[in-house]
């Protein structure tokens, strides 16, 4: 049998016609311009070889989407905790899904382990993490969404060549206009795929021509599959241990030896949790302490770090690693966390206009921690001696408040 037959595929045809760009555009003010955009945009397709029909189908009747640009006034402030973090995206009613959607597609993801070398839950696991396992695939339509941003300016050059390569994929038949969704930045289908990473990275295991992530779930997750593989990913070994440190463990020493074989770190005093040993004593592991170093303490691998080309975020890694872990029959972390102490906005601000009083530079002073702010954070609990994670909390606000 041949893998096409073994997957059941829902298909859609391709959107016909389509009205010429410019009478259709609707004349509103926001929008005056858009039109000489989407005609300048046009002799740009056109030179990489883009059909007029495909190009006219994908613009017929558009408009800027304002919720677009509202979105990227509304990002993230970075206020939840590690542990919020993580628990809720990997909660008990996630578990549940994954261990459900692992034995609905168990053929599919068998077929896509054995091809890419990839651990199927880790894949499971991202899906589950990017769109609730296909539950919200974003809402909008990706052609509008990337053209609003390139033309209002949004790093427009990006989101210029995106909104191109996105047209590529329509002209190669792999989708169609109205299917084409995604998030307010472009990311589409199943597990998320800018354009270029699906011209980079997407496949068709289906057998059917169609590299299709949007509703082909077999297609979607051998994409993701095929992006880790050609990230780096290491068949037959894990992203990481959960960790047990001795007393009086020098959290410092630690962090600053980077990777070490597992062998050396139970010869000092750490071992796995759960009284487990390691399989593969040699594996080289690092030192990540996401709470702190009263929190939970895991020693990651080199497929860590790959995952971390899906989303370059610690804590993104953690629990797709994590929530692999789980659907595959495993338990809870061992170790608690810290309690959660948020601090209130005006504290948040506060930190951050003490940090600046100090020398540390931390950019718009607004209550967001983004990277310069953490970056801050870590150089003043180093300078004074606390363990520089980064992360603030209470302790540090009283530190700061404290004369030099």
């Amino acid at each position: 049998m041949t893998t096409k037959a073994r997957f059941a595929v829902s298909r859609s045809g391709l959107l016909a016609g389509g009205l010429l760009i410019a009478a259709t555009l609707l004349p509103t003010a926001a929008a005056a311009n858009f039109p000489a955009f989407v005609d300048r945009l046009w002799l740009d397709a056109q030179a990489r070889g883009i059909p007029r029909q495909i190009f006219v189908s994908a613009f017929s009747g558009m408009t800027p989407d304002p919720t677009v640009m509202e979105a990227t006034r509304k990002q993230p402030e970075f206020k939840s905790t590690s542990a919020q973090y993580i628990m809720k995206r990997a909660s008990d009613l996630r578990i549940e899904k994954g261990r459900l959607k692992a034995q609905e597609w168990d053929q599919a993801l068998r077929i896509i382990e054995q091809t890419y070398g990839v651990d199927r839950f880790v894949v499971l696991s991202v899906w589950g993490n990017e769109t609730n396992y296909g539950g919200f695939l974003g809402g909008h339509n990706a052609i509008r969404a990337m053209a609003t941003l390139a033309y209002n300016g949004y790093r427009a050059e990006y989101f210029r060549k995106e909104l191109l390569a996105a047209l590529d994929i329509l002209a190669q038949g792999h989708t169609d206009p109205k299917h084409m969704v995604g998030s307010w930045a472009g990311a589409m289908g199943h597990t998320q795929f800018m354009p270029s990473s699906f011209k980079a990275f997407a496949v068709d295991i289906t057998g059917d021509g169609r590299r299709d992530i949007w509703t082909t779930i077999p297609d979607a997750l051998a994409s993701t599959a095929n992006y880790l593989k050609k990230s780096g990913w290491r068949p037959g070994e894990t992203w990481g241990y959960e960790v047990i440190l001795p007393p009086n463990f020098n959290v410092q020493h630690g962090k600053s030896m980077g990777a070490a074989p597992l062998s050396q770190w139970k010869a000092m005093g750490v071992r796995r949790a759960g009284d487990q040993d390691f399989p593969r004593p040699t594996d080289q592991g690092r030192l990540l302490l996401p709470g702190g170093p009263t929190g939970p303490a895991f020693l990651v691998l080199p497929n860590f770090r790959v995952i971390k080309r899906y989303n370059n975020s610690d804590n993104y890694a953690l629990v797709v690693g994590h929530l692999a872990d789980r659907i595959r029959g495993a338990g809870p972390f061992v170790a608690p966390w810290p309690a959660d102490q948020l601090l209130t906005q005006p504290e948040r601000e506060e930190i951050q206009r003490l940090l600046v009083q100090r020398g540390y530079p931390v950019g718009k002073v607004d209550g967001q921690f983004g990277a310069q702010t953490r970056d801050a954070i870590r150089r003043f609990q180093s300078r004074i001696g606390m363990y520089a994670d980064g992360n603030a909390t209470p302790s540090v606000l009283e530190r700061l408040r404290a004369p030099n």
